[in-house]
């Protein structure tokens, strides 16, 4: 795989179908699909700008997205695609929400990228697993690295949740709270170490692929709050009902802290 055709891919096509997005930015309207969250004629003209832009790219990549495409395929290469994440922000004209693409290779991401268009920044990552590629390790932001923080929990350190994780305020919480209403970027600001910990309670594959590999290139810990492993996905399987609910910390040693408060939200309902 050439990794700057992949980067320069997803630099180019997101900050395409951003600069349209932001055109619609707080002008459409919203309907309510069947799981609860939103969708508007936005999400569907990117969900489809991406995939064709995919399929030109690169033909023998399959793809999985939010709006479309449920079933994991059967290649070794896929691309997981969030067109809007945080539409209920980008219909209010609230100026926080992401394009996310995350790239799988046999089932686990490896790379991901997200654009926030309207704040004009973008994240990068390689994440090589246990995959064997040969292929770079590091977090960015605008291209410059980015590393999770080192800091100890405390009034002035951040614990991001999200509108299904509010459980945890029934606890002792031993940092200020903050709820952003964008997954990737709740887990985001992990890995940029602006936050200490992120509690999502119920994303979904497109919410996490992108920023699976990002968070933890910078150093930052993903604990599933589940028993069984997220990833490798597996072929055939439709992934559009089912939820992931994560916590992310930036180190190891912070996980017996925000453990405890994260359960609570582990077996959530769906959105």
């Amino acid at each position: 795989m050439d990794w700057d055709t992949v980067l320069a891919f997803a630099e180019t096509t997101t900050h395409q179908v951003g600069q349209q997005l932001i055109k619609d930015f707080g002008q459409v309207q919203a309907d309510e699909k069947a799981d609860g969250s939103l969708v508007t004629r936005a999400d569907r003209w990117a969900d489809a700008t991406l995939r064709g832009a995919i399929a030109q790219q690169f033909p023998d990549h399959g793809v999985l997205s939010e709006e479309v495409e449920h079933i994991f395929p059967a290649t070794d290469w896929c691309w997981i695609i969030d067109p809007v994440d945080g539409t209920t922000n980008f219909t209010r004209g609230i100026p926080l929400w992401g394009i996310s693409l995350g790239l799988l290779y046999q089932g686990t991401p490896v790379f991901g990228y997200v654009a926030l268009p309207s704040m004009g920044i973008a994240f990068h990552g390689y994440w090589p697993g246990e995959s064997g590629l040969a292929m770079p390790i590091g977090a960015f932001r605008d291209r410059t690295p980015i590393y999770s923080s080192s800091a100890d929990p405390g009034g002035n350190q951040f614990l991001n949740v999200c509108a299904r994780s509010l459980a945890v305020l029934r606890q002792p919480v031993p940092c200020k709270v903050r709820m952003l209403g964008v997954a990737t970027y709740n887990l985001l600001t992990v890995a940029q170490g602006s936050a200490i910990a992120s509690i999502e309670a119920t994303p979904k594959i497109w919410d996490i692929a992108a920023v699976w590999a990002i968070t933890q290139a910078s150093g930052a810990i993903w604990t599933p709050l589940e028993a069984q492993p997220i990833f490798p996905l597996e072929p055939g399987v439709n992934y559009s009902q089912r939820p992931y609910p994560t916590l992310v910390t930036s180190r190891a040693q912070l996980v017996p802290t925000f453990l405890p408060l994260a359960s609570v939200v582990g077996s959530s309902p769906s959105r």
